[in-house]
């Protein structure tokens, strides 16, 4: 078994690498943030073969930080692990029974992630909800703080647990999201003008109703969430 952990650019390039070496029964996988790209690139270097060779995943865990100093046994913990089939790959019900592909579900259980299939265009589009655009967001706010303030200002301890959590992941690696931006460009363009529109909203009727409007819907994000726990 061979596992891609690398920006998803350099995924898409070492499928095209390696994949044409590799031993017939060794399975080749990966954990990119995005999904499009990969999948069709093993299907071009594998061609009929992709569904019995190449397995596309993203775990939904991570830290703005990487190295070993950062290791954590429990990052996977009740994180989704995503799999997204290649053309006429079956993953209904974990098609995953034998060999390789089942062994690799069992370690993904073993460290505590549950895996969840969802094509790869889907997965893209709800990633740059999920996960694209808070990284933004974060960047932003963290940028637009140094810009206003300087890179000294003491703001992380007088903001309190709001400001830290907003802006933790701020720190995360351009060389990573630059091949996210650049795979998912797209969906995330299209998901940052809906969120741009929203602050322009909000913006506008900071002393009207219409921002007590705003409120009750954000909150019915959380308590949809609460009733699904």
């Amino acid at each position: 078994m061979v596992v891609l952990a690398t920006p998803v650019l350099a995924i898409v390039d070492l499928i095209e690498r390696i994949g044409p070496v590799l031993p017939a029964k060794t399975l080749l996988t990966d954990v990119g943030s995005t999904k499009t790209a990969v999948v069709e690139q093993a299907v071009k270097v594998f061609g009929k073969n992709a569904g019995k060779r190449f397995l596309a995943g993203h775990p939904m865990a991570g830290k703005e930080m990487s190295g070993v100093d950062y290791a954590d046994a429990d990052l996977f913990q009740k994180a989704v692990w995503f799999l997204s089939p290649v053309p006429g790959q079956d993953l209904s019900g974990l098609n995953l029974n034998e060999g390789l592909f089942a062994e690799f579900a069992g370690w993904i259980d073993a460290i505590g992630a549950r895996i969840a299939m969802l094509p790869a265009e889907e997965h893209d589009r709800l990633c740059a909800w999920i996960s694209h655009v808070p990284q933004m967001i974060s960047t932003a706010l963290a940028a637009a703080l140094v810009e206003e303030f300087g890179e000294e200002a003491p703001l992380l301890a007088a903001g309190g647990r709001a400001l830290q959590e907003m802006t933790r992941i701020s720190a995360s690696p351009y060389s990573m999201w630059r091949d996210i931006a650049i795979s998912n460009k797209s969906n995330l363009e299209k998901a940052l003008w809906k969120v741009e529109q929203r602050l322009a909203h909000i913006r506008e009727n900071l002393a009207t109703r219409e921002l007590a409007a705003e409120f009750e819907q954000a909150h019915a994000l959380r308590k949809s969430a609460g009733k699904k726990r």
